[in-house]
């Protein structure tokens, strides 16, 4: 993709995500860089990203030397836990924490390297058998949990919503996620902040937005389709 046609996706996806946010104080863009070459990724910089999202952590480290150092660089995908090693002081934030395994290797990884790694607890709201998450009624178990781990910093929340042609139709489960994220935000559990509610990606993120993430996750929207291997 050229200069100008990302810039113009940026700006405009921007505008779109800003307006449906705004009631909620605004939404932030995680730009999904996934196969995304690192001169492209760089040149979003100038659009107004700040954060990037990667799935998998062989890929980036193949490419994160290349990229603007400034980025904060999010671990949005499943995340084995002999892969934690690899990118523990290389990334602002692991946004898919789904179950006690690898809450304690990032805790162990961390606390050996003296870092406190922020992360969400990723969320099967829709309770699909496909899809990584904790299911809602082990959230709150599972929280305090990580409360209590050295080294982690639970900071929100992430979802992965199902797919859906009309994006009207996960709007429930977007309404349940925010409901979730207030609940918890009150509570005050120890270690445990409601900052940052992940959820939306290219097809949904409006919907998202209205319903109130502080993120959504876009990549065909601001880089174009891309051939995943």
């Amino acid at each position: 993709m050229n200069r100008e046609d990302l810039l113009a996706n940026i700006a405009h996806w921007r505008e779109r995500v800003g307006d449906a946010s705004a009631k909620w104080g605004g939404a932030e863009i995680c730009a999904v860089s996934k196969t995304v070459d690192p001169e492209t990724i760089n040149m979003a910089w100038e659009g107004g990203i700040r954060t990037l999202g990667e799935n998998r952590v062989q890929e980036l480290m193949g490419k994160i030397e290349a990229l603007n150092p400034d980025y904060d660089i999010h671990l949005i995908g499943q995340l084995q836990t002999n892969k934690v090693k690899y990118i523990i002081d290389r990334v602002a934030m692991i946004q898919s924490v789904d179950r006690e395994a690898l809450a304690r290797e990032i805790s162990r990884r961390a606390s050996a390297a003296g870092l406190e790694m922020p992360v969400l607890v990723q969320v099967n709201i829709a309770r699909e058998p496909q899809k990584a998450g904790i299911d809602e009624e082990l959230l709150m178990p599972f929280l305090q949990l990580c409360g209590e781990l050295p080294g982690l910093k639970v900071q929100g929340l992430m979802a992965i919503m199902p797919i859906a042609d009309d994006p009207e139709d996960v709007r429930p489960y977007f309404r349940q996620m925010r409901g979730w994220f207030e609940r918890l935000r009150d509570m005050d559990l120890p270690n445990v902040e409601m900052r940052t509610l992940s959820m939306g990606m290219s097809d949904d993120a409006i919907v998202a937005a209205e319903e109130g993430a502080t993120m959504v996750r876009l990549g065909r929207a601001l880089f174009g389709a891309r051939t995943y291997k």
